[in-house]
């Protein structure tokens, strides 16, 4: 029964590494299960709270900066206050209509909102491109978060 818990942890932390890139999945919350449950199937004799918190603080940094990055991803191409909060509301709308749309939201949320606040198309284009800019950002560093995680946990079991 033992070998069927690694098997599960194992699968955990592989999907949850693809999800970090494949946006229909929570991945680096699968990570951070996968994780925790091999050090509960350890009985948390090698890797214990301390590196269980840290994970865990890895996992809420990865959203933070996934929410994060899109905006100022846009910020950083000029866009006006209505973009960023635009390229916000397109991420997060997004997450619940599927890959091309959480691909696509961020940026018609931010020609969106820079249209709204100045008609230029060109700067909202711009804005839209900084946005998507953004959340290939966020994706990279959810990315080495989540090695980052794998790295933590291989650390605690070598101690």
């Amino acid at each position: 029964m033992e070998g069927l818990w690694w098997i599960i942890a194992g699968s955990l932390v592989v999907i949850g590494i693809a999800g970090t890139i494949l946006p229909a999945l929570p991945g680096i919350v699968l990570v951070f299960f996968g994780l925790a449950l091999a050090a509960w199937i350890d009985d948390f004799q090698r890797v214990g709270g301390v590196t269980i918190a840290i994970l865990g603080v890895l996992t809420l940094l990865a959203y933070l900066i996934e929410f994060a990055a899109t905006s100022l991803g846009a910020k950083k191409f000029g866009a006006s206050y209505k973009a960023v909060a635009g390229a916000a509301i397109g991420t997060l709308a997004g997450m619940f209509f599927g890959i091309p749309c959480l691909i696509a939201g961020p940026f018609v949320g931010a020609v969106l909102g820079e249209y709204i606040a100045r008609p230029d198309l060109y700067k909202a284009g711009r804005a839209g491109f900084g946005a998507w800019i953004g959340l290939l950002f966020g994706v990279a560093a959810k990315l080495a978060l989540a090695f980052l995680m794998v790295g933590v946990f291989m650390n605690s079991l070598m101690i």
